[in-house]
């Protein structure tokens, strides 16, 4: 039932995560679900169990109707940017799966498309809605750790992803760094309120070779040393496939002057997650522990948000140089 308020929204891609942010955004109260776009019939059918009064159309332009608010946006990569403008420019405010754009430039083109509608546009970068990072966010902010001076990060997934389109770089914009690292620097940039980066160096192979810039084969292992200012010396690690001995290695540590925290995963899951803090005299503490149930948390924090205003967040203007520091890993700027 459609309440008086409360956002209606369309919903375009509906395999797994757009799944799950549906049923995420219906549970929590903050929207209507109004309208459904998926071509796979049976992706469609399991959306409309969870969704029953939401009307399926055939065509993603059919969610740009006038009595739309918003449009969650779960698409291939190759599809992002052409579907949030189209959405942005109809007046709609979009939530956006990560990434936004394929490249640096095309997400410039997107954000700037939101400026100028003057709409809502947030991404699913969904790590920073778990409770450890938030937490070492906090401590950092605070002071509690003294200035940062460094960050290692990794996220190792030991399957990769199962679409095919996931592996041709014209479609995808990139392999596992995009999919994976963009967490990473997303995370370090973020916690520290999105220094300057000074330089990057960066690899980036595919089956144990180095990738060649023109190639249309993806990554699938990529690492980098990045230079923020402060100074802070941020490396970081990625990878599809790697034999990591479990299904996933996902972790970031901070280290300060006055202490350091570690954010990482539990017994290789994708989903549970651990905030330690580390003193100066070498003793540890276990700040966050499972269960935390994060997934949906950015979908709902953007439905709540358009619900009270559905003007640009300047704040989205940092995803700008998350993009341009990927850009830079893989070589495509300097």
């Amino acid at each position: 039932m459609t309440r008086p308020g409360r956002p209606r929204l369309g919903f375009a891609g509906l395999g797994w995560i757009g799944r799950n942010r549906l049923e995420a955004i219906a549970r929590s109260g903050a929207a209507d679900v109004a309208a459904l776009f998926e071509p796979a019939a049976d992706a469609a059918q399991q959306a409309g169990q969870a969704a029953p009064e939401a009307v399926l159309v055939p065509r993603f332009e059919d969610l740009l109707a006038p009595d739309i608010d918003g449009i969650v946006i779960a698409t291939p990569n190759a599809l992002h940017a052409s579907q949030t403008i189209a959405a942005l420019r109809a007046g709609k405010a979009v939530f956006c799966q990560k990434p936004l754009g394929r490249s640096a430039a095309e997400t410039r083109r997107v954000i700037a498309a939101a400026r100028e509608a003057n709409r809502l546009l947030h991404v699913d970068l969904s790590y920073r809605f778990t409770a450890a990072m938030e937490r070492i966010r906090g401590l950092i902010r605070g002071g509690a750790l003294g200035r940062i001076y460094a960050i290692e990060a990794v996220f190792h997934n030991a399957y990769g992803p199962a679409k095919p389109w996931f592996y041709d770089m014209s479609l995808a914009g990139g392999g596992c760094l995009l999919d994976l690292g963009i967490h990473l620097v997303d995370l370090a940039l973020w916690s520290l309120e999105f220094p300057a980066v000074t330089h990057v160096a960066g690899e980036v192979l595919n089956r144990a070779a180095p990738r060649h810039i023109a190639s249309q084969q993806v990554e699938d292992y990529a690492a980098a040393q990045v230079g923020l200012a402060g100074p802070v010396s941020f490396q970081l690690a990625c990878s599809w496939h790697a034999p990591a001995g479990c299904d996933a290695q996902i972790g970031m540590t901070f280290f300060g002057t006055e202490g350091g925290a570690a954010f990482a995963n539990v017994n290789g899951s994708f989903y549970d997650f651990t905030a330690t803090l580390f003193r100066p005299d070498r003793s540890r503490e276990i700040i966050v522990a499972p269960p935390d149930a994060w997934g949906g948390r950015a979908a709902i924090a953007w439905s709540r948000q358009l619900a009270t205003s559905a003007a640009f967040d300047p704040e989205i203007e940092n995803l700008n140089r998350v993009a341009e520091t990927l850009d830079r890993i893989y070589g495509r700027t300097p």
